[in-house]
């Protein structure tokens, strides 16, 4: 029996599960026999999820949540409990971001992303560990970023916010070894590279161009890494070959891997075709981006192709 077949019948929250890994997390955790308990800020797509997951043989509970909102985090954690008796697995996995130069982001842009992606994450963690200490169990799976390791130009407070999101874990961790419970509630946490998910779309963007990145990952190792988390966390799981490379390359060559990677931002973004300015989906939820893939990769092959000719 794989660890993946011991997920059938555990109950696993999963914030920002409305699209892109989050959503790809909820459906495979379905289809393993888990109870699934979504949150994301679109009902409508929350609801649709749900009865997917039920399809699949699984078993999920929609609750609409900002996670900016300690409050809604809180009646998440209620209303899990309250329909499933436990929590399992806690996964932290909303997440939203500004592109462009820091002093070009309104600051209240910044501060929205810090509010999701930071504070967020925290009322998701406290509320989380708080009931594994209760219960005497649980695993917590944050999803941070390469930029966790590695700070990217033109994403400022989102490398920021992802710093902050890896630095909590290892405290975590920590800290449960400290109390004597680690051997019972882990902490792990998802390092991606880029992904082609909806985030691309969804991030307030003051670059001037339309949003890419070089070697996007598919979402589908992603998922992998999430699913396995739930079952086997790592306190850092650089997902993929290039997230495991960036890594090593900055703690090897941090400086050199910094400036190549801002080049490399900077490239890319100046190939992305004019776009206007717009703050995205970071304060209300977007209408029609409800996938797993975000199509920026086909984006970019068009971008690509009307540039060679």
């Amino acid at each position: 029996m794989t660890d993946t077949q011991n997920l059938a019948g555990k109950t696993i929250v999963i914030t920002g599960a409305s699209s892109g890994f989050g959503r790809g997390a909820a459906q495979r955790l379905g289809q393993l026999g888990a109870n699934v308990v979504i949150a994301a800020r679109r009902a409508d797509a929350l609801n649709e999820l749900g009865a997917e997951i039920a399809a699949s043989g699984g078993h999920a509970l929609p609750v609409t949540a900002d996670v900016a909102d300690p409050a809604a985090i809180a009646d998440l954690a209620r209303a899990a409990v309250e329909r499933f008796g436990r929590i399992d697995v806690w996964v932290n996995n909303a997440g939203v971001g500004a592109m462009g130069f820091f002093w070009d982001i309104p600051v209240e842009d910044h501060a929205r992303i810090v509010d999701v992606n930071l504070k967020g994450l925290i009322y998701g963690a406290h509320a989380a560990l708080r009931q594994f200490r209760a219960q005497g169990s649980g695993i917590l799976v944050n999803v941070g970023s390469i930029d966790s390791e590695v700070p990217l130009a033109y994403q400022s407070s989102y490398a920021a916010s992802k710093a902050a999101v890896l630095s909590l874990s290892r405290t975590l961790n920590e800290e449960l070894r400290i109390a004597g419970l680690d051997q019972t509630i882990s902490v792990g946490t998802i390092m991606p590279w880029a992904v082609d998910t909806p985030w691309w779309t969804h991030a307030a963007n003051y670059t001037g161009h339309a949003l890419r990145m070089a070697a996007m990952d598919d979402p589908a190792i992603v998922v992998d890494a999430i699913v396995a988390a739930c079952t086997d966390p790592k306190e850092e799981q650089p997902v993929g070959p290039k997230a495991r490379g960036a890594n090593l390359s900055h703690r090897l060559f941090p400086d050199l891997t910094e400036r190549f990677s801002a080049k490399v931002v900077d490239v890319e973004t100046e190939r992305g075709h004019p776009a206007p300015h717009t703050v995205g989906a970071i304060y209300e939820p977007m209408a029609g981006t409800t996938t797993v893939d975000g199509g920026i990769r086909e984006r970019m092959r068009r971008e690509d192709g009307e540039r060679r000719r």
